[in-house]
């Protein structure tokens, strides 16, 4: 019954590998810099979320269910932790 109440990306039928979030990084528009954010602001976002007690499986965000090494790329997301202590909107 338990296994019922998880969300999807917590059951093991759903569970998103290192090496999946690789390839999906490796799309077009992940390559784009008018989509993301450059790679010192892509890795300060990433020690962040680390750093975060609501990360989940080490790479999930369980405030809003991101996978945060997909939503730390984009320029357009921000972190939805309460009070604003994560990353913001980036504005070049």
């Amino acid at each position: 019954m338990l296994e019922n109440r998880q969300c999807k990306g917590c059951r093991e039928d759903f569970k998103i590998t290192d090496v999946q979030i690789d390839k999906m990084l490796q799309a077009p528009m992940f390559q784009s810099a008018e989509a993301c954010v450059p790679d010192s602001v892509y890795r300060e976002r990433l020690s962040r979320c680390s750093e975060c007690p609501k990360l989940t499986l080490g790479h999930t965000c369980s405030l809003c269910g991101c996978i945060v090494r997909i939503a730390a790329k984009l320029r357009d997301k921000s972190c939805p932790y309460p009070g604003g202590t994560g990353w913001q909107r980036y504005e070049a």
